[in-house]
């Protein structure tokens, strides 16, 4: 199964910085240590004309040039460096790689991304450009230019399990038919003026395993009857944990990991492709979070294996 990676790409923050970066080679360093059938590749970043299917240019020419504004960058929560325009782009590439991979292989992922927060013109809650709306949109636009094409749009379903919503997933593919966007997130939590996903569900403070896994399945009973997509973008964020200090649930590593078999599952069944990204991860102990992530990847090998030997 293939991963795509750019940890190598550290930010500078400054010291006491909330946001856990080295969570990414933690994660990357369980991966080829315990999971052999994964296949680790580095990101390569993605292109401006990529971008350019979400992102207005003169964001884009700001990110990759360093004139974002002061307010710009923090709003970001970053400030700008080489770094960060950098492991920005190859954020979303290892998104486009991982839809592409997944389209061939039927599950593929991406060891960093869910940067659901960025909007098509600015940047938000640690989130530069937005991955998965880029990839989704990489995905329409090779459909679009393969020989003998079929007329019908790539259908594309995104199910972010991330504890925040996806708030700017929702407003790049609101009144487009071809995205359907789902965001299972805590009410009261980030961001705190929501927009609307195709499908919101909000979650109380304190939702523990069984209240969870409930919503979550009444989601995919709605996600049926509405979207029949080609392929599915998963964020399979780690701060619904009870341990998480952003995330304000109280789902158990037991309730995560049934979560990851609910959405892998529902998709296998259909025959669904999942390119499949980590999104959020805050743990009191940073272990905590990398147990979770760990354990999507598991469940993915697990079902990437299922497609594999579907094949003749």
């Amino acid at each position: 199964m293939r991963a795509y990676y750019a940890d190598h790409f550290v930010l500078p923050l400054p010291e006491h910085h909330r946001f856990p970066m080295a969570k990414y080679r933690m994660l990357r360093d369980r991966i080829a240590r315990e999971l052999p059938g994964v296949a680790l590749h580095v990101a390569l970043p993605a292109s401006e004309s990529e971008l350019a299917l979400v992102h207005q240019s003169d964001y884009i020419v700001q990110v990759a040039a360093g004139t974002l504004s002061a307010a710009a960058q923090r709003e970001i929560g970053f400030p700008w460096s080489e770094a960060m325009a950098e492991r920005a782009l190859r954020s979303v590439g290892a998104t486009v790689a991982a839809g592409r991979a997944a389209l061939r292989d039927g599950v593929a992922g991406n060891v960093a991304g869910g940067t659901h927060h960025a909007y098509a013109d600015r940047g938000s809650g640690f989130c530069v450009f937005n991955d998965v709306a880029v990839a989704a949109r990489s995905l329409q636009a090779d459909r679009v230019r393969e020989p003998g094409a079929r007329l019908r749009v790539l259908q594309i379903a995104v199910v972010d399990l991330d504890v925040h919503q996806g708030n700017g997933t929702a407003h790049i593919f609101q009144g487009d038919s071809s995205v359907f966007t789902l965001s299972l997130h805590g009410a009261r939590n980030f961001p705190f003026r929501k927009e609307l996903s195709d499908l919101d569900v909000e979650l109380p403070d304190g939702c523990a395993d069984d209240e969870y896994l409930h919503a979550l399945e009444l989601a995919l009973g709605v996600l049926d009857q509405r979207c029949s997509p080609d392929v599915l973008f998963y964020l399979a964020g780690a701060d619904p944990h009870v341990g998480d200090r952003l995330g304000r649930l109280a789902v158990s590593h037991d309730g995560l990991e049934a979560r990851d078999r609910r959405v892998f599952d529902w998709a296998w069944q259909r025959r669904i492709p999942v390119a499949f990204a980590m999104a959020g991860g805050y743990g009191n102990d940073l272990e905590d979070t990398i147990k979770a992530q760990l354990t999507t990847w598991r469940v993915a090998l697990e079902y990437h294996q299922r497609w594999q030997n579907r094949r003749p």
